[in-house]
């Protein structure tokens, strides 16, 4: 069996009367054999190196070149941020973990683990709903757009993803580790995941926690019909676009963005909202592989930003990240670049 609970009666059959009386917990392994957890070790080292390079090349170009100085590739560098920190926060420990054959995890370590995980995962999410924003009034309401868009708004829009994201994590952290647990302290996930940890609790206070998740999943609901509403306006003024040449400039700015929302929400609701019944420990992994792990080293990919980060990187020679060269996003010298408030799409 390749993927297998670490079976150990010293913790498995431990009972605790609170939380705090827990040391540490136990991730699942995702292998029983030495080859298989080198194999994962190998597999998780290729992936936590692809999306680092990436996302730094984003960061690095979207900062350094003028050109990019607009509220698309602003978002978009806060994406790779967002990205960058997301794999870091489980990637490393699982990696660890399987190349020292050991499954452990304090009990400090999984609440900073919880934690780092909702803010970075909730900004994110934020974040693309604010792209959707930015996407439909670039398109819809281009003549509006510098001043929809402008640089203090597009800080501020940041600035509020990243402090609800700040404040989900603190409610959610909060709230699962005051519980109890008396059911043992293996986590049936190769990270901390919530909906695992509060299968240990024998509190009927876990139900606050899962009240909080459902309030949590209808949030970001909202937010999702806000995306769907964004992109009806969005495509119907596309679709009347005379040029087939502009229609597809316009997808496809568009169509990543929405492969991406869709993404996280298919598998946050399957993570979330499925019922026990059909819950197992290798579909559980599985879907939580495929979106805490894999959309950060594919998402420079998915939007088609690399070709243009690479050209920039080895034939753009004329601009350096030196303090004073250039201002705060398209200002040099006490001017303002035309290209800020100019929509690309």
């Amino acid at each position: 069996n390749i993927i297998k609970t670490w079976q150990c009666p010293h913790f498995k059959n431990q009972q605790m009367s609170n939380g705090s009386s827990m040391s540490e917990f136990f991730l699942l392994a995702f292998a029983d054999t030495r080859d298989l957890q080198l194999l994962h070790f190998w597999l998780f080292l290729g992936i936590y190196l692809a999306a680092l390079p990436a996302n730094g090349l984003i960061v690095t170009a979207v900062a350094c070149d003028h050109h990019l100085h607009t509220p698309m590739y602003f978002f978009l560098l806060k994406l790779s941020l967002l990205d960058l920190g997301y794999i870091s926060t489980t990637v490393p420990k699982s990696m660890a973990n399987s190349l020292w054959d050991t499954r452990a995890i304090s009990y400090q370590g999984c609440a900073s683990q919880v934690f780092f995980f909702f803010i970075l995962m909730s900004a994110e999410f934020y974040l693309l709903t604010i792209m959707a924003y930015d996407r439909y009034v670039a398109i819809c309401k281009p003549l509006h757009y510098g001043t929809l868009l402008g640089s203090r708004a597009c800080v501020h829009m940041a600035a509020a993803a990243w402090g609800c994201g700040f404040l989900t994590a603190v409610l959610h952290t909060a709230n699962t580790f005051s519980l109890p647990f008396c059911k043992g302290n293996a986590v049936d996930q190769f990270f901390c995941e919530v909906p695992q940890i509060l299968k240990l609790s024998c509190s009927d206070a876990y139900l606050r926690e899962a009240g909080l998740i459902v309030v949590s999943v209808c949030v970001a609901f909202g937010c999702f019909g806000f995306i769907l509403l964004s992109y009806v306006q969005i495509f119907r003024v596309v679709l009347r676009i005379p040029s087939e040449q502009g229609r597809h400039k316009a997808f496809s700015t568009c169509l990543p963005h929405l492969a991406v929302v869709s993404m996280y929400v298919s598998m946050g609701m399957f993570t979330y909202l499925k019922p026990h019944s059909i819950s197992s420990p290798h579909q559980d992994l599985v879907v939580a592989v495929l979106y805490s792990v894999v959309p950060p080293a594919l998402n420079p990919l998915i939007y088609n930003v690399l070709r243009k980060v690479i050209s920039w990187t080895f034939f753009n020679t004329r601009l350096s990240c030196c303090p004073g060269s250039w201002g705060w996003w398209g200002q040099r010298r006490g001017k303002r670049s035309q290209c800020w408030g100019s929509p690309i799409i």
